[in-house]
C-alpha cells in the first residue's frame, strides 16, 4: 500500500480509530506497538523517521526526524532559522504533508489525518484573533463550530479566560488589549477545545522583553495546571531553558540532542549543542578522553569528548579570574591576560579577557562570568589578570 493509500484509509477511519480493535486492518503496525500501553501514554506524541522536503528544495527540511513526548510534558524545539523546528510543528499539526515516516498521538496513527481531525490546537506568533469579536467570543468560537450549546460553551470559555488571568477582560475587543493580553486570549481559545496536544509556534516573539518574561512564566503555569501535552517552538535559548521539561536542539532537520534543561546546558553531547546553548569559551588543551589539561588546570571531560582533542569548551561561569601585578609568572594554574571589557548585567558581571595563545592564532578572548558582587576590587579595562578553568566537566572537541 502506498503512502497516499495509507493516508486515505486513515482519514476515512480516524473518527472511530480510538475504539478500534488492535487487530483492525486500519491500524498500522507502528500504531499497534504503542496502542498496547495507550492508556498510560494518553496524549503522548511520537514522530517516527519523518522526512519532509519542500518542492524545489535540494535539502530535506526534516531528515529522519524522531521525537517522543510523554503525556502532559512540555517539549521545546530550539534552533536557529532553517533548522526545521517550525516544519516539525506544522507536520505534527497536519499543516504539512510528509514524504516518509509516521506521526502518532496517544497511540493513534494520524499521519494522513486532516489537521481539523487531529484534535490539536495551535497558538501562533501573530495571535490570529478575530478583531470584530470580544475576548469571550473569540474563546467561544472553536466550541461553537463544534456544535456546543451556548450555556456550556460560555461556561468553558469563562473557565479558560479565568485560567489565563483575563476574567475581568471578557467584554473587551482585541484592539483594546495589549499584545500580552491578546496572546493570553489566543492561549485560552486553544485550551478551550481540550486538545490532546497544544502547539505553540514562537508565541512570544512579537512581544517586548518584559512582557515576554512574564507571559512565558504564565504559559508554563497554565500548562502545568491544564496538564496538556505541549510542543513549544522557539529560537530563544533563555525562553526554552525557562519553560521546558525537555529541550530538543535541532540542526539540519534532526534533533541533535534532547534532554532536560540542566542536563542539556551542563552536559552537552555535541559541539553544536555546547556552542548553541549559552556562551562557551574555546580553550586550547591536551585531552586523553577522560581529562584535559587547560591553562595548567586538570579538567574532567564529558561523555562524547574526542580522545585526541586540542580544544576544550568551557562555560564562562566555570572560569576564575584574579588580579595580578606579576607580569613574569603565574603561580599555579592559569594564564595571564588583559581585561578588554567589563559588562555589568545586574546580578551578574561578564569580563572579556585577551590571553596570549600561540596555538590559536596568537591571542584568544576568554569570557568569565561571575556574580557582580564577587568582581575583584579594582578590576577595570586594561587590568592584568590570571584566568583559569574550574575542575568542572567540559566537552573536548
Amino acid at each position: 500500500m502506498t503512502l497516499a493509500d495509507q493516508k486515505a484509509t486513515i482519514a476515512r477511519t480516524s473518527e472511530a480509530f480510538v475504539d478500534a480493535d488492535l487487530s483492525a486492518e486500519t491500524v498500522t503496525r507502528a500504531a499497534r506497538e504503542v496502542l498496547n500501553d495507550s492508556a498510560e501514554r494518553g496524549g503522548g506524541v511520537q514522530m517516527l523517521n519523518v522526512d519532509k522536503i519542500y518542492p524545489g528544495a535540494t535539502n530535506k527540511a526534516l531528515d529522519n526526524f524522531n521525537l517522543e513526548i510523554n503525556p502532559g510534558e512540555m517539549v521545546v524545539l530550539l534552533g536557529g532559522s532553517g533548522c526545521g523546528k517550525s516544519t516539525a510543528l506544522r507536520s505534527l499539526a497536519g499543516l504539512e504533508d510528509i514524504q516518509a515516516g509516521r506521526i502518532l498521538v496517544g497511540g493513534q496513527d494520524v499521519t494522513g489525518v486532516p489537521a481539523n481531525k487531529r484534535n490539536m490546537a495551535m497558538v501562533f506568533q501573530a495571535y490570529s484573533l478575530f478583531p470584530h469579536m470580544t475576548a469571550l467570543q473569540n474563546v467561544e468560537f472553536g466550541l461553537e463550530i463544534r456544535g456546543m450549546g451556548k450555556t456550556e460553551r460560555r461556561k468553558q470559555a469563562m473557565e479558560k479566560l479565568e485560567l489565563v488571568g483575563l476574567a475581568d477582560q471578557v467584554g473587551k475587543y482585541t484592539q483594546q488589549m495589549s499584545g500580552g493580553q491578546q496572546q493570553r486570549v489566543a492561549l485560552a481559545r486553544a485550551l478551550a477545545v481540550n486538545p490532546r496536544v497544544l502547539l505553540l509556534d514562537e508565541p512570544l516573539s512579537a512581544l517586548d522583553a518584559k512582557v515576554r518574561v512574564q507571559l512565558r512564566d504564565e504559559i508554563r503555569r497554565i500548562q502545568l495546571k491544564a496538564g496538556t501535552t505541549t510542543v513549544f517552538v522557539t529560537h530563544d535559548q533563555e525562553e526554552a531553558l525557562a519553560v521546558a521539561d525537555r529541550i530538543g536542539v535541532m540542526n539540519h532537520g534532526r534533533i541533535e540532542q534532547i534532554a532536560d534543561p540542566q542536563t542539556l546546558y551542563r552536559r552537552p553531547g555535541t559541539e553544536y549543542v555546547a556552542t548553541f546553548i549559552g556562551l562557551t569559551n574555546r580553550l586550547p588543551g591536551i585531552a586523553n578522553g577522560e581529562e584535559a589539561v587547560v591553562f595548567g588546570q586538570r579538567v574532567p571531560l564529558l561523555d562524547g569528548s574526542a580522545t585526541d582533542a586540542s580544544t576544550v569548551l568551557v562555560r564562562p561561569e566555570n572560569m576564575t579570574i584574579e588580579l595580578t601585578d606579576d607580569a613574569d609568572a603565574v603561580h599555579g594554574a592559569g594564564e595571564l591576560g588583559r581585561v578588554e571589557m567589563v559588562h555589568f548585567l545586574g546580578a551578574l558581571a561578564r569580563v572579556d579577557v585577551r590571553v596570549a595563545c600561540a596555538g590559536m592564532g596568537g591571542t584568544i578572548r576568554v569570557t568569565v562570568q561571575l556574580p557582580a558582587n564577587e568582581l575583584p576590587a579594582g578590576l577595570a579595562i586594561g587590568a592584568q589578570v590570571v584566568v583559569a578553568p574550574r575542575p568542572i566537566p567540559a566537552l573536548a572537541v
